[in-house]
């Protein structure tokens, strides 16, 4: 791991309680389910693992509780060989936690309980300063204080440092957030929000994404699941497919993408290229049920 590219990932980590049942229930009803697993999971804790995994060096900044929760995150990140020396134990806030419905056709629902990460501050980003310094490539999502993720972004620009942003969940982002970004990462949910236009075929999703990037983003990549994702930058613009398969669970698609991704920008590879070394990777993640039980090593892309 040593000519491996330091990744510093920003973000949350929880507990995932993931119920398989046949349908999602309506309002007031009760079903029975089927199995019943505790997966380490959020967006964080996902896409520092995903990068780890896929080949890079990873440093995560988040905050656990000091629970049982807790200390199973913490032993399962040194285990996948993440640096953990950035990670909080916050002795009045309980760990993250995650319910997750998973259906017949790998479609989920999730409800998340922030706990500590919603105590993830600017304060403890400032004390990890050296590790930004370190870094290639950032990457923060958005179940942490919104204040915190624009501090993560301040302190990568005062060391010139690559931000990518995957902006989920979806959530209204002022002016400043976007400004100076080098690539922000929404899937067709989240454009709509952001930008106000309904993504629906190649067309709306270019409109989506150059309003995007006339927000100060340089780079901007819609997610569009089963259908690959649409890349607007410089050197291309259009929808790069990816390989149709059966989904069994999509929980950590996004986050195995977005990990896939820094990494293989990190190794200094062009957009286009690191787009299609990140949907493999998702696509062999909706293969296998879980969030982060989902994420595929380097070895199984090769």
């Amino acid at each position: 791991m040593e000519n491996s590219p330091h990744i510093l990932v920003i973000g949350s980590a929880n507990m995932d309680m993931v119920i398989q049942t046949s349908h999602f229930p309506s309002p007031g009803e009760t079903i029975i389910g089927g199995d019943f697993s505790l997966i380490p999971g959020g967006k964080g804790a996902n896409q520092a693992v995903a990068a780890s995994r896929l080949g890079g060096k990873v440093c995560f900044i988040s905050q656990l509780g000091k629970d049982l929760f807790g200390n199973n995150n913490l032993d399962n990140f040194k285990k996948e060989g993440i640096d953990t020396s950035q990670i909080k134990q916050n002795d009045e806030q309980p760990s993250g936690v995650a319910l997750i419905t998973v259906n017949q056709e790998g479609e989920n629902t999730i409800i998340v309980a922030p706990g500590a990460n919603h105590f993830l501050s600017k304060e403890d980003l400032l004390k990890a300063e050296s590790k930004f310094a370190e870094a290639e490539i950032l990457l923060m999502q958005l179940e942490i204080p919104l204040e915190t993720v624009l501090a993560g972004k301040k302190l990568a620009k005062k060391f010139d440092k690559k931000v990518i942003l995957n902006p989920a969940p979806a959530s209204d982002l002022g002016e400043e957030f976007y400004k100076g970004l080098y690539l922000i990462t929404p899937n067709e949910t989240e454009a709509e929000l952001l930008s106000g236009i309904k993504v629906i075929d190649e067309k709306s999703a270019h409109a989506a994404a150059s309003e995007l990037a006339s927000k100060g983003v340089e780079n901007v990549i819609i997610t569009l699941g089963a259908s690959g994702a649409y890349v607007f930058s410089e050197g291309f613009k259009g929808i790069i497919p990816t390989e149709k398969v059966k989904a069994i669970d999509t929980t950590a698609a996004g986050d195995t993408f977005n990990g896939a991704l820094a990494v293989s920008l990190a190794k200094g590879k062009n957009l286009k290229s690191a787009v299609v070394f990140a949907l493999r990777a998702a696509t062999l993640s909706v293969q296998k049920l879980g969030a982060q039980s989902s994420i595929p090593t380097l070895e199984e892309l090769s």
